[in-house]
């Protein structure tokens, strides 16, 4: 397969991880957009939001839950923002689905 996000979990390209367990890595985006920029991914490639099946649902919950635990590990607690792109028009860049854990500065609304 050559998706840039399987790659990363396999440990092929490297990565700064933050997190880790049997279903779930999250790590450093190479572009953040604020002080704490993490991308939570599921080790299972999913395109997108938009493929995720029923049989997934366990995992993303997990997803959220693995994100909410960063964010307190990084001290968010004045908040901060979670994003899934879904698609081209939603903006999504990689064909694996992943959450931005974005947090340390205000954030605006819209957001783009």
């Amino acid at each position: 397969m050559n998706c840039l996000f399987c790659k990363i979990i396999s440990g092929d390209i490297p990565s700064i991880k933050i997190y880790e367990d049997e279903g779930i890595v999250a790590f450093a985006d190479i572009k953040p957009e604020a002080p704490v920029h993490i991308l939570v991914v599921p080790k299972k490639h999913i395109a997108s939001l938009a493929e995720a099946a029923p049989e997934d649902e366990a995992l993303l919950g997990k997803l959220l839950a693995a994100t909410a635990d960063i964010a307190r590990e990084k001290q968010l607690d004045k908040g901060y923002r979670t994003v899934i792109n879904s698609g081209d028009e939603g903006g999504q860049t990689v064909d694996h689905l992943h959450l931005h854990l974005i947090g340390g500065r205000a954030m605006h609304w819209p957001p783009g």
